[in-house]
């Protein structure tokens, strides 16, 4: 049986949260393997919509084990919190499992994150101020908590007091900040440990054994692609990977056990946050998307920037992700444009480009070229099958198909959980 990726092909907020949704009835563990609670998920059931920050979307259905992988940062509040709420509404969230090599965003992460980007000013990279960034440079660092590190108080004490040796002196004497107390961190810390022992385990052994008994397992990214710390548009990205290989090193799987890699693709393109985007819209095409499309960001609240399909970057997804697959959603906010423009390559001191530069320089002076496609005004989201969307919207799927480079398996026609169209099968 397959283990599958899913992941963003854009920015973040294509909708994999739907998707992994649709598949989770179908899998048997879902795994977030990066990331933390910067990123948001919304899943709607019926007429619930649930927004997920930290938690794998599988947590919503039934049968499914969902698993948060040790490339995950883990803020032990939030977790509590989204558990809490998911329990309130009836949801049975005692299958969770949670890597004990995951590490924990602590307070002065928190603080670490939020002063830094305050004291960047115009310079600010547009971070959520949940310390996910600080966490991870303390995992690099080797001064990181880790969720094992909660069941043995000295081994913490020891951790907190390294971590805050050099915190203290650059709140203190950069910031003006007042020092943290390393008992007072501890304390906190030592707190969540009860609640959170039920569901720690060797999340590695668990998902190496289920694959090995040819269980079905689904990773899913927290981010895009264009948001990679390594291939995204550095330095306005996440700390983390959430393309395909990062899958692995986050779950403690082998690249030999990945069998399809589902790209989450958009309609139009959207981004939050700071940094390049050639098709942003600042017009009344670009407040439409955003309004339609319901584009506020599940995590920051933030309104998402807003343009259309950029060709460029799909191909690039599919090329550093391997992409077997994509799942194209929200066709159903371009109903009603008599014509949709697609980015179909970028224009560079007077040059057509067609792939993704990978020069900073260029690409924040990458101008659109944009290809016209036919519209359509009809309402798509009852749509059942492929031959019930109108043809200029079967033509607009097709077309993006092959500028994207890879199939698109599954379409998104509206939020709902049964509003897809599956065209091919990802298991």
């Amino acid at each position: 049986m397959p283990a599958l990726v899913l992941l963003g092909a854009q920015w973040g907020d294509e909708g994999k949260g739907k998707a992994t949704d649709l598949l989770g009835g179908s899998v048997d563990y879902v795994v977030r393997y990066q990331g933390g609670n910067n990123a948001g998920h919304t899943v709607v059931v019926g007429d619930q919509k649930y927004a997920l920050h930290l938690l794998p979307s599988g947590i919503l259905s039934p049968g499914c084990t969902p698993v948060i992988g040790n490339g995950v940062v883990v803020d032990p509040s939030v977790l509590l919190s989204e558990l809490s709420g998911l329990n309130e509404r009836g949801v049975d969230t005692s299958k969770l499992l949670v890597s004990g090599n995951a590490h924990i965003i602590t307070p002065y992460n928190v603080t670490v994150d939020k002063v830094t980007e305050r004291f960047l000013g115009k310079r600010k990279i547009g971070t959520t101020g949940r310390g996910i960034g600080p966490t991870y440079a303390d995992k690099i660092n080797r001064v990181g908590i880790r969720v094992q590190d909660l069941y043995d108080e000295s081994i913490l004490t020891q951790k907190v007091e390294a971590a805050l040796d050099v915190k203290n002196q650059m709140l203190t004497k950069l910031y003006n900040r007042r020092a943290i107390a390393v008992g007072q961190v501890v304390e906190e810390l030592l707190g969540y440990a009860e609640q959170i022992r039920p569901y720690v385990a060797d999340t590695v052994l668990v998902l190496n054994q289920a694959l090995d008994d040819d269980k079905v397992v689904l990773f899913e990214g927290g981010q895009g692609t264009l948001l990679d710390i390594d291939h995204g548009t550095y330095p306005f990205v996440t700390s983390s990977n959430p393309t395909a290989g990062g899958a692995c090193t986050g779950a403690g799987v082998g690249p030999t056990r990945i069998s399809r890699v589902i790209g989450i693709l958009k309609a139009y393109t959207t981004r939050v946050g700071a940094g390049p985007f050639p098709t942003e819209l600042f017009d009344d095409d670009g407040e439409a998307l955003r309004r339609i499309g319901g584009e506020r960001g599940v995590t920051t609240g933030r309104d998402r920037r807003c343009g259309w399909f950029d060709a460029v970057i799909a191909r690039y997804a599919t090329r550093v992700n391997g992409l077997t697959d994509f799942f194209l959603t929200k066709l159903d906010v371009l109903t009603g444009w008599e014509q949709i423009p697609v980015c179909v390559a970028y224009e560079i001191d007077g040059r057509r480009v067609e792939e993704l530069p990978y020069s900073q320089t260029d690409f924040h002076h990458a101008k659109p070229v944009y290809e016209m496609l036919p519209g359509w005004s009809e309402d798509i989201s009852k749509a059942k099958s492929f031959s019930d969307l109108p043809k200029n919207a079967q033509a607009y799927v097709k077309a993006l198909e092959e500028m994207s480079g890879a199939p698109i398996s599954a379409i998104g026609v509206g939020p709902g959980r049964d509003e897809t169209i599956e065209i091919n099968s990802f298991l």
